[in-house]
């Protein structure tokens, strides 16, 4: 669904151009664009508010897509109406494949609006991190408040970005803020194909992946019922600094806040924060104590590894890695290499 201001011609269907004359129309009265995906989970119930939210606002507009291959052509038109803020709607993977089109499409030059988040869709990691939390129409409310007003600028803050380089793609890389490997995206996937299906409340769901994967890595089963074991994988930062192991927990992260809102701490003062928790029992239980007691940082901690750096090659065989909701894989002779993007500016709504 396209939104078209009265008196101009009709929109295309989802996913097609908007006229120029539309396009005109829009461009005097904007200030939201709002990007959303109808097929995220979160969507499916809040989507006919936002569409009626919308539909009483002139200075919004709304468009939706379908496929991530429509993001390119959504940028296109919306980089026409040079709104003050762009707002994503959508689960992470949303969020991933937007930035990814903003960093590699360059339809807004070099003055690119500030992008907010909505919380919607199964996994809000960028939404949190940002401050957006509760019912989407409130936070939309908000940030049209924000767009109407001179504090804009005072809740706009720069987040570093990760470049994900395949081989065979390294000139288009995947932009996003929080990959996952190892153990915590095979379990991630498990609980994506395994139990969402099952039509459980998201806290119920988590709450058996996690009894789940407690499981296997206690009583060392293996069952088509419970997540995989992690493949061996190697972490390799220079040609000298490497980690190599099966990992319980493996993140690489540009966002300040992770999982039990700890403020990461590590060494080297690069722009990517690596963080491995080795798969064993004892080393899995004092890394989650040290997490609730905020004992990370500045802590040497056995098993528990902790980098700041500026890039880092994942090397494993057959090894899934998980960007912001897209999955990858790292494989014998065809490593995963991460390195820092180009800032963007983000509408942050709360410290």
């Amino acid at each position: 669904m396209l939104k078209v201001p009265s008196g101009t011609e009709a929109a295309e269907p989802v996913g097609q151009p908007c006229p120029a004359a539309c396009a005109a129309a829009w461009h005097k009265r904007t200030r939201i664009a709002l990007l959303s995906n109808p097929k995220s989970t979160g969507n499916m119930a809040q989507l006919p508010r936002i569409r009626e939210y919308c539909d009483s606002h002139p200075d919004v507009f709304h468009y939706e897509v379908e496929r991530a291959s429509q993001i390119g052509e959504a940028m296109r038109i919306i980089a026409r109406i040079k709104p003050e803020v762009l707002v994503i709607n959508g689960g992470d993977g949303t969020v991933q494949a937007a930035l990814t089109e903003l960093h590699n499409g360059g339809h807004f030059g070099e003055r690119a609006p500030p992008v907010a988040v909505l919380p919607s869709g199964k996994t809000n990691l960028i939404a949190l991190d940002l401050g957006a939390r509760g019912d989407p129409i409130e936070t939309l409310e908000r940030l049209i408040h924000l767009a109407r007003s001179d504090d804009l600028q005072r809740y706009t803050v720069a987040r570093e970005l990760i470049a994900l380089r395949r081989p065979g793609a390294e000139d288009r890389p995947v932009i996003g803020m929080f990959l996952g490997g190892s153990a915590l995206a095979e379990t991630m996937l498990y609980c994506r194909h395994k139990i969402y299906p099952l039509g459980l409340p998201n806290s119920v769901s988590h709450g058996l992946t996690a009894l789940a994967y407690i499981a296997r890595m206690l009583l060392k089963l293996k069952a088509s019922f419970l997540p995989p074991a992690p493949p061996p994988t190697d972490l390799v930062f220079t040609e000298r600094a490497r980690i190599s192991g099966k990992f319980a927990f493996l993140a690489v992260t540009t966002l300040n806040k992770l999982l039990l809102s700890q403020q990461l701490g590590g060494e080297g003062g690069g722009r990517l924060k690596v963080v491995a928790i080795e798969e064993r029992p004892s080393t899995v239980f004092r890394a989650l104590l040290a997490g609730l007691t905020g004992g990370y940082k500045g802590k040497k901690m056995r098993g528990i590894h902790f980098e700041e750096v500026d890039q880092v090659t994942i090397e494993g065989e057959s090894a899934h890695l998980i960007l912001d909701g897209e999955t990858f894989r790292a494989e014998s002779g065809r490593p995963i290499h991460l390195m820092p993007a180009e800032p963007l500016s983000f509408v942050k709504l709360a410290a």
